[in-house]
């Protein structure tokens, strides 16, 4: 390439030229970018022709401008002409080549260095070479060694030999620490990346305190499992063996995260090492943690518990900069779900603080390799780091690489990517491998990995490369199916015994001092005594945030005032709910349901569904309540019944009423989220248990969409309260309803809530009319208790004709949870009562009234646990001369209430009496796919229900 200037040459030329001789083909966009940024780092660093290039190339805010039309034409032709025998070029000077090469290839170990990279500490490596961090793939050899070349933006001096170059980008890139970062589009991260990973291997990073507290950091973690081993011989503890780097990693997420000024660090992790993490990171005594081993009760309360390893813990940290409150989420073993509920959690804490930066909670999520290239709601998780409803300004991600799931240790059978990391390219940040046998370079991956989080607020991933001593369980024999790596494995020291050797050789620290260091953490162990040093007394402990749940501790689901809304106060509401700002433009089929609001306000028009669930939530938000609702279509509702967001049909700008109440009403966000099922359900609970004055909903766009977060429901929702003691008062919200629309999209699986309620863990209503629903949400936050709320919430009668009320239904009364019969019936003559649930109630009450039947009463269970007995028991009373009971439902005979209801009603109506079944057949799907069937099945189960012979 020519030195003076670029007179000679076209621009096309010069990017010609440059690329035939880089070799880098299809990567040298890549490369070219790469030079971009040493040239606007140190413009004297690129050669003269490309520096004068650059110069006059387009750009967008100082990043050379890949999208516009000229540069892409550029490279266009430059892909054609790459793909041609030859291409001529122009060249002065060999030793000016030499130097563009050997740009190269630093921003190719930068690129793949990580692949040459032994962050193994089983040693177990792809020895295959890596053809572009080769000499000769840029015409190099042994006689260039010690020549002096630019080193461009290298971090370091200006000019080295290429010896020198060589051994600063084999230490930084390919020793201990392999870092993948190139992929990331934001130059400035870049440039951050590099200039802390190329001056780390040669700026001293860590003191000799600091390998002082390495070394005790890891001889508490070894100290440990060797304790539980010997004491409890067999026991399932799923050890940290071979992973006991962790402790003094999340001791320097901790320590420096108080220097940051973070307050809380909420932890999510399954089950390896988390007895470890409990009593080394967390402080929990010891010897509460040996009481559990020898199967001693220790938790409060009345709930059935659950195992050790699943337990969570919190407690208070003392750092150099802020206290840091730090907590450990509970977690059943299905593994990565707790993920999502972590950040659930923190978003909760950030938004009780206003931490809208996310610079006082941090979540950390710590994960296990097969988990984390194998269970989809890592992905959904990861999609949600940086959307609006559910960004917690980044996670930090700690993975225990222990190179095997379960018995599983091909990679060519657990993934189908390099790394088992791959997954987290997909949001374009840092992923750092680090060899768990050398604690100083996972201290270094983790002071950076959190600086980074804290500087640009996104996710970071640190691959603890590491292994696992024992078998899956300590029962297990891992010899079974990997006898290679556990004949390896066997024969290594421990992490502790190899960076105590190192220091020993260093001249730090004598072999008696690093024994003296094991006897004195086992004497601790021994006395029962807590073994963090810098863990706070509870008394000195001063965490202003906590929320004070007590008040609904053991507390019966009932009201304790009377939470009535006056009817001026509901038409102040609507008043603001239907205004917008001025020239505002509304789509036609909006305006009209504004327009009809108005007139439900006035009393003109009877309610509908959509307006009483608004007004729901605008009266609980001027109550001091906060409103959370999220689902994939929330903000208008999927059956263009709600209307929370409207948007303006000339500018795209949207509007939400239900902020705009009053100056100093509560908050109100609504998300129309990602689709996702899993983990945007499991981050609501994981919100809900941490903010009990925040109605907290999630909405399902029919209700069968929630069998893709089942395991949300069966492990945390349905029994996160009696494992844990956690309370919660989610809401989920789950259209459901038989209207022809085959299999899917009419089932919410009644039957499965109803399955999982016992212990009045669960309220499960059916509510068929607006009042209901807008006592329902009102009750929900009103009670003293919280219990999560599933509500199967309707399709079609969103606008029936039926289903309507007036003001002053909304106005008077509560939630009714047995609704009884409404038409005016001689109760003497009735002989046979048919009790029902939802959308059914209508299509009785029609084809009663078409037949003018006066002997059948119908009553509405809108409540189907904790069962009303009493209520319904009231109802039944008034007729006296019953003699038939039938309970109706749309759903199959094996699905719906039936079966897990019917021996309540049967105790309501007692052993002499038969408690007959009018309903669809038994089936295997929840509903036929034809329409003329399911109309024939409609009319058959209401004809059976009302005792009609057609």
């Amino acid at each position: 390439l020519k030195r003076d200037g670029m007179n000679d040459l076209s621009r096309e030329q010069s990017l010609q030229a440059l690329w035939a001789s880089s070799q880098l083909d299809a990567g040298n966009a890549a490369y070219l970018e790469q030079m971009f940024e040493d040239y606007l780092q140190k413009p004297d660093s690129v050669p003269p022709n490309l520096r004068t290039f650059f110069e006059t190339l387009p750009k967008n805010d100082g990043q050379l401008d890949v999208s516009h039309r000229e540069v892409q034409e550029s490279f266009k032709v430059l892909a054609r002409q790459s793909r041609s025998a030859t291409v001529s070029v122009v060249t002065t000077s060999d030793e000016n080549a030499k130097q563009v090469r050997v740009l190269q290839l630093i921003n190719a170990y930068r690129f793949r260095g990580h692949q040459l990279a032994h962050f193994n500490p089983l040693g177990q490596y792809d020895e295959s070479e890596i053809e572009e961090l080769t000499l000769d793939y840029y015409d190099l050899n042994d006689t260039d060694l010690g020549v002096e070349f630019n080193t461009g933006s290298l971090v370091g001096p200006e000019r080295a030999t290429l010896s020198e170059i060589i051994n600063i980008l084999q230490d930084t890139y390919s020793d201990r620490i392999g870092a993948e970062y190139m992929y990331i589009s934001n130059t400035v991260e870049k440039r951050w990346l590099q200039q802390r990973l190329e001056s780390g291997s040669r700026v001293p990073y860590i003191t000799d305190e600091q390998r002082l507290h390495l070394l005790k950091r890891l001889t508490a973690a070894e100290g440990m499992e060797h304790y539980l081993h010997s004491k409890y011989v067999g026991q399932k503890r799923f050890s940290l063996e071979g992973g006991e780097s962790l402790i003094p990693m999340l001791d320097e997420i901790i320590q420096r995260g108080g220097s940051h000024g973070l307050q809380e660090i909420i932890i999510g992790m399954a089950h390896r090492g988390r007895l470890n993490v409990l009593v080394n990171i967390m402080g929990k005594q010891p010897a509460d943690l040996f009481m559990e081993f020898e199967g001693k009760h220790t938790q409060t309360g009345n709930g059935s518990g659950d195992v050790k390893y699943h337990m969570g813990f919190s407690s208070n940290i003392r750092t150099p900069g802020e206290d840091v409150h730090v907590a450990l989420a509970f977690n059943p073993s299905h593994l990565e779900i707790v993920g999502p509920v972590v950040e659930g959690s923190v978003r909760a804490r950030q938004d009780r603080r206003k931490d809208n930066d996310g610079v006082q909670v941090l979540p950390v999520v710590i994960h296990g390799d097969a988990a984390f290239s194998g269970q989809g709601v890592v992905m959904e998780t990861l999609s949600m780091s940086q959307s609006r409803g559910y960004s917690t300004k980044g996670t930090v991600h700690i993975v225990i690489n222990n190179q095997i799931g379960f018995t599983c240790s091909s990679k060519h059978d657990a993934r189908s990517s390099v790394y088992c990391t791959d997954v987290a390219k997909m949001l374009d940040v840092p992923i750092f491998h680090v060899d768990g046998d050398d604690p100083e370079a996972v201290s270094f991956v983790t002071q950076i990995a959190l600086d980074y989080r804290m500087a640009f607020n996104k996710d970071v991933v640190i691959d603890l490369v590491c292994y696992r001593r024992h078998g899956h369980s300590e029962a297990d024999e891992p010899m079974v199916t990997q006898p290679m790596m556990y004949t390896t494995i066997k024969s290594k020291d421990t992490t502790r015994a190899i960076y105590a050797k190192r220091l020993i050789e260093d001249g730090l620290i004598t072999e008696s001092q690093a024994d003296a260091l094991i006897d004195e953490y086992q004497d601790k162990l021994d006395a029962g005594e807590c073994t963090v040093e810098a863990l706070m007394p509870e008394g000195e402990a001063n965490y202003p945030y906590a929320v004070n749940w007590s008040n609904y501790v053991n507390k019966a689901c009932e009201i304790e005032h009377d939470v009535s809304v006056s009817l001026e106060k509901i038409r102040a509401l609507t008043e603001k709910l239907l205004s917008v700002p001025e020239g505002f433009v509304l789509h036609g089929s909006v305006a009209k349901v504004m327009g009809n609001r108005h007139k439900m306000a006035a009393g003109s028009m009877p309610i509908d569904w959509g307006y009483a669930e608004t007004l729901a939530y605008a009266s609980l938000l001027t109550e001091g309540y906060h409103v959370r609702l999220s689902g994939q279509d929330s903000g208008r509702g999927t059956f263009f019944h709600r209307h929370a967001v409207v948007h303006n049909q000339e500018n795209g700008e949207s509007y939400v009423p239900l902020r705009n109440l009053t100056d100093d009403q509560s908050s109100f966000l609504v998300i129309d989220s990602l689709l996702s099922e899993e983990a945007v359900l499991a981050f609501e609970y994981g919100y809900a248990t941490t903010d009990p004055k925040t109605l907290t909903i999630w909405e399902a766009q029919f209700g069968d969409f929630a069998n893709n977060a089942q395991v949300v429901i069966d492990q945390f929702i349905s029994a996160g309260e009696q494992k844990w003691s956690r309370l919660c008062g989610l809401v989920m919200l789950l259209p459901h309803g038989y209207e022809g629309q085959g299999p899917e999209h009419t089932s919410a699986r009644l039957e499965r809530y109803l399955q999982l309620c016992a212990e009045h863990n669960m309220q499960v209503c059916i509510p068929t009319l607006p009042s209901q629903i807008f006592h329902l949400l009102r009750r929900q936050m009103h009670q003293s208790c919280r219990k999560p709320l599933i509500v199967l919430s309707p399709k079609s009668l969103l606008r029936h004709r039926l289903a309507v009320n007036t003001l002053e239904d909304l106005t008077e009364g509560e939630f009714q949870q047995v609704i009884p019969e409404i038409d005016e019936m001689d109760e003497n003559s009735i002989s046979r009562v048919v009790l029902c649930s939802g959308k059914v109630y209508f299509d009785l009450l029609e084809k009663r009234r078409q037949q003018e039947m006066d002997n059948v009463a119908i009553i509405r269970l809108e409540q189907l646990y904790p069962f009303p007995a009493r209520l319904l028991e009231q109802q039944i009373q008034r007729y006296p001369n019953l003699s038939e009971f039938v309970w109706c439902q749309e759903e199959p005979m094996n699905q719906g209430a039936w079966y897990s209801s019917q021996h309540h009603m049967k105790a309501v109506i007692g052993e002499r009496n038969k408690l007959q079944y009018a309903g669809r057949p038994l089936s295997a799907a929840p509903a036929v796919g034809y329409a003329s069937v399911h109309v024939q099945q409609q009319h058959a189960l209401v004809n059976d229900a009302l005792g009609i012979n057609e």
